[in-house]
C-alpha cells in the first residue's frame, strides 16, 4: 500500500459527521474578528481563510466565546448573538460548498480573561485563584485578577450559555461543535486541584471535579445530539498554570463518563499543549482503548506519525495546528510527501490578510 492509499486520506464518520478524510484542523485563535461591532467573524477575509482550508476532513472553528465574559483574547469571535450567528453563516457555507465539514469550538476561558476585554466584567472560575500568567489586557499582556468564584446558581447560567452557545452553532450551519475543555480554560480549571478549592458539590473528590464537564456535555448533547457533540482534553498539559497531581484520576472517570454519554469525539492533547509529548500521568493508550467514540490525536504530529497513528489503529483520526496555518492545501501536501511551509509566528494573532490567506498552495 502506497501512502496516498493510507487510512490517512481515507473517508470516515464520527459521529453523525462524515469525513473526506482523517486530517483534523486543529482550532487556532487567529484573532481577526470585528471586535468594534461585537466580536462578530464572517469578514471576506475570514471566509477565504476557511474556503482555504476546506480540504481538512474536518475542521474545528478557531475557539468561539459563549458569553461576553468568556473572552480571553483581542477580537476573538463569539456565538452568543444573533449578528455572531449571522457572521458566521457565510463560513460554513464555504466551507461546505468546498465539501468540507465544520464544528464550533465552544469556549470560555474563566480566570484566563481580563474585564479590559469583558465590558468591566470580573473573570469567574470555580475558586478565587488567580493564575500566574499574564492576561491579555487592551494593551498588552497584565497580571491575571483573582477571579470571582462561582455559586452553584451561577454555574448553572454558564451551563445553560454553553447550551445556548451549541445551538447558535447549529443555526449558524456548523455541523457540530467540540466543547473547549483543554488548556488550563474553565472547564479544565473545574478538573484541576490547583484551581478547583471547591468543598461543595464541584470540588474536592474526581467524581465532583468532572462534574461541571459532564453537566455542559450533557446540555450540550440533549441540545444538538450526542453525535454532534466532542470536547477536547488536555490531561497532562500544564497550559495557563494548570497543575494536576494524579491526572489518570481525574481524566480517567471523566473519559469513562464520556463514553458512557456516547458523544462524538474526544480530542485529546497529548503531552504538553505545543510542547512535549511524553509527560507522564495520563494513559492515552487506555483512553483510546476505553472510549467508544473516536480518538482525535493530537500534538506535534508529523506525517509519518500521523500515518501510523492511523494504520495502527492508536487513532481515528489526527489534528494538525500551525502546520494549517501556513499550508492551506496541507491535505495535498501530506498526500504527496511535499515539503511544508513554515508559519510566520509574528502574523498569528495580527491583524490583516497577511499571514492568514496569503500562504500559497502547492
Amino acid at each position: 500500500m502506497t501512502d496516498t492509499l493510507a487510512q490517512l486520506f481515507q473517508p470516515t464518520r464520527i459521529g453523525d459527521i462524515e469525513m473526506a478524510n482523517r486530517v483534523v484542523m486543529a482550532p487556532l485563535t487567529r484573532c481577526r474578528a470585528d471586535e468594534a461591532a461585537g466580536d462578530i467573524p464572517g469578514s471576506a477575509m475570514n471566509i477565504e481563510y476557511y474556503r482555504q482550508r476546506s480540504n481538512a476532513g474536518l475542521i474545528i472553528s478557531e475557539g468561539t466565546q459563549v458569553s461576553p465574559g468568556g473572552k480571553g483574547y483581542m477580537a476573538t469571535p463569539g456565538i452568543y448573538s444573533d449578528a455572531q450567528v449571522e457572521g458566521w453563516k457565510p463560513i460554513t457555507q464555504a466551507v461546505h460548498a468546498a465539501g468540507g465539514k465544520i464544528v464550533a469550538q465552544i469556549w470560555h476561558v474563566g480566570r484566563i480573561s481580563h474585564p479590559d476585554l469583558t465590558g468591566g466584567v470580573e473573570p469567574i472560575a470555580p475558586s478565587a485563584v488567580a493564575a500566574k500568567v499574564m492576561a491579555y489586557g487592551r494593551n498588552g499582556k497584565v497580571p491575571a485578577p483573582v477571579p470571582h468564584a462561582l455559586t452553584e446558581d451561577e454555574i448553572k447560567q454558564v451551563v445553560q450559555q454553553y447550551r445556548q452557545g451549541a445551538a447558535n452553532a447549529i443555526r449558524a450551519g456548523f455541523d457540530g461543535v467540540e466543547i473547549h475543555g483543554a488548556n488550563g480554560y474553565l472547564i479544565d480549571q473545574f478538573l484541576r486541584e490547583s484551581t478547583n478549592l471547591r468543598t461543595d458539590g464541584y470540588g474536592g473528590s474526581p467524581q465532583n471535579r468532572i462534574r461541571f464537564a459532564l453537566e455542559v456535555v450533557d446540555a450540550v448533547a440533549a441540545e444538538i445530539g450526542a453525535g454532534r457533540t466532542g470536547i477536547r482534553l488536555s490531561p497532562v498539559s500544564p497550559a495557563n498554570d494548570s497543575a494536576e497531581s494524579n491526572p489518570q484520576s481525574v481524566f480517567g472517570p471523566l473519559v469513562e463518563a464520556l463514553s458512557q454519554r456516547g458523544i462524538a469525539f474526544i480530542h485529546f492533547v497529548e503531552g504538553a499543549t505545543g510542547g512535549p509529548r511524553d509527560l507522564p500521568g495520563f494513559d492515552f493508550a487506555w483512553a483510546r482503548q476505553t472510549f467508544k467514540g473516536a480518538y482525535i490525536a493530537n500534538n506535534g504530529y508529523t506525517r509519518d506519525m500521523a500515518i501510523d497513528a492511523i494504520d495502527s489503529g492508536r487513532a481515528d483520526a489526527v489534528a494538525f495546528g500551525r502546520a494549517y496555518i501556513s499550508n492551506p492545501d496541507l491535505v495535498q501536501r501530506l498526500k504527496a510527501n511535499a515539503p511544508l511551509v513554515k508559519a510566520n509566528s509574528s502574523t498569528f494573532y495580527a491583524p490583516g490578510p497577511e499571514g492568514y490567506i496569503d500562504y500559497p498552495a502547492m
